[in-house]
């Protein structure tokens, strides 16, 4: 098990031209004046702590009155465009509970909880101000993944749905001690076709903190799935092993259960099993995955030497030459899908 150094701050990269138009053609694109930088305005905070008396790093943020109201119906607004058609029919039964404001990664994201008075249901929905990087990670995470990734794009400004599940550090202290045997080896395969998926789309940074645990109950057992949370870091780094999240003492309890509770020819199995589901997913999306990696190829989300490492190490561990002539993320992505396809059959 080899730690990773702390990954340096990533830089804020701009849409591109291409890319919106790119997003404005899957309707990705919203109209609604919803700003990241109206929301850092606000005028005052407290901590949020957790059940434990622990500190979230999150801070629940206020605003003058005179802006508040402005703000809100904005959030509201932006809420029934991500959810429905933007109609106004239910926006007066919809009001926002709280905002809070995120201190701790890149994006440092804006939470925001939204209650339908009617029946006191409520969700989340996050506002961050926008970066290529990630929107090329919810992108390569909608076509490669069995979920619908619910985003929209506001000038600067991302629009995002919560997304549901048990983060993986909780998890991993608060619940896997009390798994079962057999759960415990039904997540270690999970996070076996997780580290897969991750490593073959190019997503990087996947602590503990950065996916979460889904379980889903079936009669009289639970099955868990893994998913990814934070796309911040998608294709950046030149260090392969930096997507693959087996690398991160993070997940040292993940890894430890996997080598207990495998066996090698399974681990092979499941890499396979996982492989052949994203070539079906790739080919099935063919149209929308060539015009995300044409936009992502005039793109530039890294730095020449952080592609020319990936490049030759990618190289180094698949013997495919066709890595050596790439000259940007988008032909390494394009290049790693391209081998998968050819060879899911044949772990390396």
């Amino acid at each position: 098990m080899r730690d990773l150094k702390a990954i340096q701050k990533k830089p804020h990269f701009q849409i591109s031209p291409a890319l919106r138009a790119y997003l404005n053609k899957y309707k990705r694109i919203t109209t609604t004046s919803v700003s990241y930088e109206d929301l850092m305005r606000f005028s005052g905070y407290i901590n949020l702590e957790d059940h434990k008396g622990n500190d979230t790093l999150w801070l629940r943020v206020y605003y003058p009155e005179f802006e508040y109201q402005d703000i809100k119906d904005s959030l509201i607004r932006a809420y029934t465009y991500l959810h429905s058609d933007g109609g106004a029919g239910s926006i007066a039964y919809l009001t926002i509970d709280s905002i809070d404001y995120c201190t701790f990664g890149n994006s440092k994201p804006f939470r925001i909880k939204v209650r339908n008075i009617l029946n006191d249901n409520f969700t989340n929905l996050y506002i961050k101000k926008a970066d290529a990087s990630r929107i090329y990670g919810l992108e390569v995470e909608e076509m490669l993944s069995p979920y619908s990734m619910n985003y929209l794009v506001y000038q600067d400004t991302l629009i995002e749905e919560h997304i549901l599940g048990i983060p993986g550090d909780v998890f991993i202290e608060d619940y896997l001690p009390q798994c079962t045997h057999l759960e415990k080896a039904q997540i270690a395969k999970e996070f076996v076709k997780f580290n897969e998926k991750c490593f073959i789309g190019l997503l990087g940074d996947m602590r503990s903190y950065n996916y979460v645990i889904i379980p889903t109950h079936d009669f009289d057992q639970v099955h868990y799935k893994i998913r990814a949370i934070d796309f911040d870091q998608e294709a950046y780094e030149g260090n392969y092993k930096f997507y693959l999240p087996q690398f991160y003492k993070e997940n040292f309890i993940m890894v430890d259960m996997v080598l207990k509770k495998l066996k090698q020819n399974s681990i092979d199995q499941y890499r396979e099993e996982i492989r052949s589901v994203l070539v079906r997913r790739t080919i099935s999306n063919k149209t929308r995955v060539q015009n995300l990696l044409k936009v992502l190829k005039s793109d530039r989300i890294s730095t020449p030497e952080r592609v020319d490492e990936l490049k030759m190490g990618l190289f180094k561990i698949t013997k495919d030459i066709k890595f050596k002539s790439c000259q940007c993320m988008g032909d390494i992505l394009q290049t790693v899908l391209d081998f998968v396809i050819r060879n899911f059959k044949n772990p390396y």
